[in-house]
């Protein structure tokens, strides 16, 4: 019987759009992912009775070895939508912190928490750090592993290993003892880096992109499959990344079967779009920070965003025209807000029909009618802003 312990927080966890309402977290949400490619799961966290109460029934349906740590904080975590910044309550400078979660097996999966660390002693960990901000050295709390993967995204990684480039970040880290780094890179898929190679791994596309815990999922189908099955890094690395595919569509938590997630499409990579043009309104505050949020959303997807407000801004139209069209000539493609239906929004639409760019637009308050036009001449319209914006990265 093969068995995985996994070290995590267990969070409330609000979404507004789309609803979503679980208590989760990273621990809680990777336990349950790999349910049906691990015979036994153990699940160590801190958890305020409330928490318990919650998680317990999940714990039972997937048969967990489920072991919290009593604490009296429940923390949530609350977004508008998967890719917003959330709201942490209490705030991360008011959470109590706790004593070490001891966490001792042949295989780890370990993760940051808010309130407190797992000190681990085994023979493969994986460890996923949670923090772009401050995230712990994996021996700093004392933690042993035989062998070490790290896993987290960019930031993360450049931040452990103090560098600014991603890929030398990772080298360095590998080079201070870990076995294998993998470095998530949103719509661009992943890095895997071990002392011998560097090999880039796909993103597999999903009609629908559900981001909030993507990269636990990640972690946990990694850990199931290089730390449990002793696949290879890159091998592991595959399969989490359909993993995510999968959770991504459908929200479910228990990854398929490996037969099923062979069979998922990966998006080609030379396909990443690198400059878009914004096109929306930005008249009324609503307006300007959804603006403002779908281009950090597109810059964290690793595009180059052209926004007309930021760049250009509001001025005479005999500026303000030129100066935009220039910009839409240049970019690759154009992802246009379309609630409201603004006239030079839809102008920047058919304008770039005309120059035959791609076009992707997100609109949740206008009619089938009065889209006639715009999905009639191959623009892809999408009520669902983080899909929307993740198809236009992938230009799916």
């Amino acid at each position: 019987m093969n068995r995985l312990t996994v070290a995590g927080g267990l969070y409330h966890e609000r979404c507004i759009w789309p609803d979503w309402n679980r208590v989760l977290g990273s621990g809680g949400r990777a336990a349950a992912a790999v349910v049906v490619h691990v015979d036994a799961i153990t699940f160590h966290t801190y958890a305020s009775p409330s928490a318990v109460q919650e998680f317990r029934p999940q714990a039972e349906i997937d048969k967990l070895d489920f072991r919290p740590k009593d604490v009296d904080q429940f923390i949530s975590f609350e977004y508008v939508h998967s890719l917003s910044t959330p709201v942490i309550t209490p705030s991360p400078s008011q959470i109590e912190r706790y004593d070490p979660i001891d966490a001792e097996a042949e295989v780890v999966l370990r993760f940051g928490m808010l309130e407190g660390t797992a000190r681990v002693e085994a023979e493969r960990c994986v460890y996923d750090p949670q923090s772009a901000l401050a995230p712990e050295p994996f021996k700093e709390n004392g933690s042993y592993a035989g062998k070490l993967a790290i896993v987290g995204n960019r930031s993360e990684i450049c931040e452990l290993a103090g560098d600014e480039s991603p890929s030398a970040a990772g080298a360095r880290l590998v080079e201070e003892g870990a076995e294998v780094v993998v470095i998530k890179s949103g719509a661009e898929g992943a890095q895997v880096i071990t002392a011998s190679d560097a090999t880039s791994v796909p993103p597999y596309r999903s009609d629908a992109v559900w981001t909030l815990g993507s990269g636990d999922v990640f972690a946990a189908m990694f850990a199931a499959r290089w730390a449990v099955h002793r696949d290879s890094p890159v091998e592991a690395a595959l399969l989490a990344s359909a993993a995510v595919s999968s959770y991504a569509e459908s929200r479910e938590l228990q990854v398929p079967p490996v037969e099923s997630l062979l069979r998922r499409e990966a998006v080609a990579t030379k396909a990443i779009s690198r400059k878009v043009y914004l096109a929306s309104p930005f008249f009324t505050v609503s307006e300007l920070w959804l603006v403002d949020d779908v281009r950090r959303g597109l810059s964290d997807l690793g595009l180059e965003v052209f926004s007309p407000l930021h760049e250009v801004g509001p001025g005479p139209a005999g500026e303000v025209a030129p100066a935009d069209i220039a910009a839409l000539k240049d970019c690759d493609i154009v992802f246009a807000i379309l609630d409201g239906l603004d006239s030079g929004t839809v102008f920047e639409v058919g304008y770039a029909r005309a120059l035959e760019k791609p076009v992707y637009a997100f609109a949740q308050n206008v009619s089938r009618g009065d889209l006639t036009m715009i999905e009639g001449s191959g623009c892809r319209v999408y009520n669902d802003l983080v899909t929307a914006l993740h198809h236009a990265a992938w230009r799916e």
